[in-house]
């Protein structure tokens, strides 16, 4: 029998030397730290850390008292306002598990979300209330409690709950609530359904550990701190808002809330707020891009802006800086918590042109501090790609900060996590210097005559051609090839039949290998996911009618 060596003897996990991680527990710490400062901005109202902290002890109590605890599911609909962000922190505090529904969704889908998450309170902002009420007309098990968030800033809608948010806070909240942190840290916090692109969307289940392992990872890596002053562009319901709405808490930044992405809002408020750091989808910046002249108010501090999705093609990041912008491109997937790559800055890069860096930004780079470990390999042997920039593999990710799985869902959950490692899904090369670049989906790859083609590649030419601000590329069929790219674009504003398709297919014959150049060009609005991802499925599906 082995005898225990000398570091197993005496020395045990206690109450003193081993703490559960938990996300919860930052915004203690700063309502310590920094009780004065200005937490959260929303309109013309602010609240400090003291403030943010007695509010959520209040709403975490009057779950508390109506019933709500370890395990229990609470729905939100809610754009980006303060109650969205205080039941980050409220509902985890109870052990219940936190579920930010998707405001694009429509009513079918959140009713299964509902349903399937078996959420036992929901709390939906009057504004959503429409779809929310068809929702829960369509649920067979109706959640328990109900509550409208009535926001003063934009308080009109219907109602559908027994009591509005405020008022539950102040009637029925104790400002005094002792709440600890969950005794294992592998408890569910949070449940996120992936926008899916078939069938019912899938729950993914998010711990404790891995939401503060990727907030602190995200706070260091996007250089987050107590000056900073975070716009809330990126959805909070979309991984928890990339698990920005712990990170910056931990910090002791500041949030400033926003209901809509809107280029009209976010320049003054960048101006007006001192706004450093902010977050989107790459469409947010080609918003911010195209935006009417007189939208685009000056402001006098460099801004940083993290991007994820496809990489930011060389004219966006030009164009971005231009403008008072730094972009720092991520990535990531619902199924680790929002951002786990992050293509970080190389100090060589300071001297390049912009013609020489862009290549390498886009990148979706190297593993961010929280994650373990990342491969390009073949899925089936597992066996790494070399590291030469051509040789496609699989990116696989293996981390703390990957979820438990899908909820009620064995079979989804082994295919992602049976061999050890997350299988993304994502078609992805190995450079020499150790960053990955990812080349396109599995189902997205075209092969016209024995060659790969990456969609992400043809794309990357058409954001290049100047009146173009939306492109998204896919297989159609050929009787010669078997498949060609097929390039559907969005014009720039003001630039709509500037073009034709002949013009665009010769301009990327000019700017790339040519047999990788589109044989066909549709123009026209873009289909988008819930979450504002184009629907390569839809136009898979038009191409082949062409």
């Amino acid at each position: 029998m082995t005898q225990p060596g000398i570091y197993d003897r005496d020395l045990d996990k206690g109450d003193a030397n081993y703490v559960p991680l938990s996300p919860v527990g930052f915004l203690k710490r700063a309502a310590t730290v920094f009780p004065n400062r200005t937490a959260v901005i929303h309109g013309d109202l602010r609240y400090t850390y003291a403030q943010f902290y007695e509010r959520v002890r209040r709403f975490a109590s009057a779950l508390k008292a109506r019933g709500i605890g370890k395990g229990d599911t609470v729905s939100v609909l809610s754009p980006n306002i303060p109650a969205l962000l205080e039941a980050h922190y409220a509902v985890p505090m109870l052990g219940a598990v936190l579920n930010a529904l998707n405001t694009r969704l429509d009513a079918p889908t959140i009713a299964f979300i509902l349903e399937h998450g078996e959420s036992k309170a929901v709390l939906s902002e009057c504004s959503l209330n429409g779809v929310m009420g068809e929702a829960l007309a369509q649920t067979k098990n109706r959640p328990g409690i109900v509550i409208d968030i009535v926001d003063p800033v934009e308080p009109d809608g219907p109602r559908v709950g027994t009591t509005d948010y405020e008022t539950m806070l102040r009637d029925e909240g104790d400002p005094t609530f002792v709440h600890s942190l969950p005794p294992d840290e592998w408890d569910a916090l949070a449940l996120n359904y992936t926008s899916g692109t078939t069938g019912n969307p899938k729950g993914v289940v998010y711990h404790h550990r891995g939401a503060y392992l990727n907030a602190m990872s995200n706070a260091l890596t996007f250089g987050v701190n107590n000056r900073s002053v975070y716009l809330w562009t990126l959805p909070m319901f979309h991984c928890n808002g990339w698990t920005y709405t712990w990170a910056v808490t931990a910090a002791c930044g500041t949030h400033v809330c926003l209901r809509r992405v809107d280029p009209a809002l976010i320049f003054p408020m960048i101006r007006d707020y001192g706004v450093t750091h902010m977050c989107g989808a790459p469409i947010v910046l080609t918003m911010l891009i195209h935006a009417p002249a007189d939208q685009k108010v000056e402001f006098s501090q460099r801004v940083e802006v993290c991007t994820g999705g496809a990489a930011p093609p060389s004219a966006v990041i030009a164009k971005m800086e231009g403008m008072g912008f730094n972009v720092t491109h991520m990535y990531g997937m619902t199924e680790c918590y929002g951002p786990s790559t992050v293509c970080e800055w190389q100090p060589d890069w300071d001297a390049m042109d912009l013609s020489e860096r862009a290549p390498l930004m886009a990148r979706q780079g190297v593993a961010m501090v929280a994650l373990e470990e990342q491969r390009v390999a073949d899925p089936e042997t597992l066996i790494d790609v070399p590291r030469d920039g051509e040789t496609i593999g699989m990116l696989m990710l293996k981390s703390n900060t990957v979820m438990r799985g899908y909820l009620k869902n064995p079979d989804a959950t082994r295919d992602a996590l049976g061999t050890g490692w997350l299988n993304t899904g994502d078609l992805a090369v190995m450079h020499e210097d150790g960053y990955v670049e990812i080349k396109d989906r599995a189902k997205d790859i075209i092969i016209s005559g024995g060659e790969n083609i990456s969609s992400l590649e043809v794309e990357e030419v058409l954001f290049k051609h100047p009146d173009i601000m939306e492109a998204a590329v896919v297989a159609a069929p050929d009787e010669k090839w078997g498949e060609t790219p097929c390039a559907f674009v969005t014009m720039a504003p003001g630039r709509e039949g500037t073009v034709d398709a002949a013009q665009v297919i010769a301009y990327c014959k000019e700017n790339m290998a040519r047999f990788k150049a589109p044989t066909k060009v549709v123009f026209g609005p873009l289909p988008k996911t819930a979450t504002g991802k184009i629907q390569k499925f839809v136009l898979r599906s038009r191409a082949k009618e062409l």
